[in-house]
């Protein structure tokens, strides 16, 4: 039973239980944090398993998007993932958004080929002209070209977007 006298699914408790123990692992300690995923991957039910999981991701990759220790990171929490397609791919976007972010070379097509939701997170959070400029004309979904080509639009309006052709960066004002 739940605080408040309503029943409360266990599934939906061990997922609260497994996001905080996903927050409370060190940070600097990637090891630890894979052995954390690894023992909420463990858990019966397995979707519920994986959406903590990728709630844990989206959560800690958007933090390290452009921290040097993205790869290590990235890198200590692939071992554990293995066989989860969900969250593998969920961390192979997040890579990309990474390499974008950062001016590293990255795909093209891996980026029109990318989930809607690695698209849309690219149209808030990158700066690139040419990622943006993909976007635009080639997204998946109406939603996301639109958005990409505000987004190109507006930087001549706002000085402050910065959006700068073949640059990564988060283009978030200075």
């Amino acid at each position: 039973m739940s605080p408040s006298g309503a029943r409360t699914p266990p599934e939906h408790w061990r997922y609260a239980r497994h996001l905080e123990a996903l927050a409370a692992t060190p940070g600097a300690h990637a090891e630890a944090e894979a052995d954390t995923v690894a023992a909420v991957l463990r858990d019966p039910d397995r979707v519920m398993a994986e959406s903590a999981v990728v709630t844990h991701l989206d959560r800690r990759a958007a933090g390290l998007l452009t921290d040097d220790g993205f790869t290590a990171w990235a890198g200590a929490i692939s071992g554990v993932l293995a066989g989860r397609a969900f969250p593998e791919r969920r961390l192979r976007e997040w890579s990309l958004l990474k390499a974008v972010t950062r001016g590293e070379p990255w795909s093209a097509a891996e980026l029109a080929g990318a989930s809607d939701w690695c698209q849309r997170t690219a149209v808030r959070l990158l700066a690139s002209c040419e990622a943006l400029e993909l976007l635009a004309a080639g997204a998946r979904t109406g939603r996301v070209r639109y958005a990409a080509a505000e987004r190109l639009r507006r930087r001549a309006v706002d000085p402050r977007i910065r959006v700068t052709p073949g640059t990564g960066g988060l283009g978030l004002p200075r």
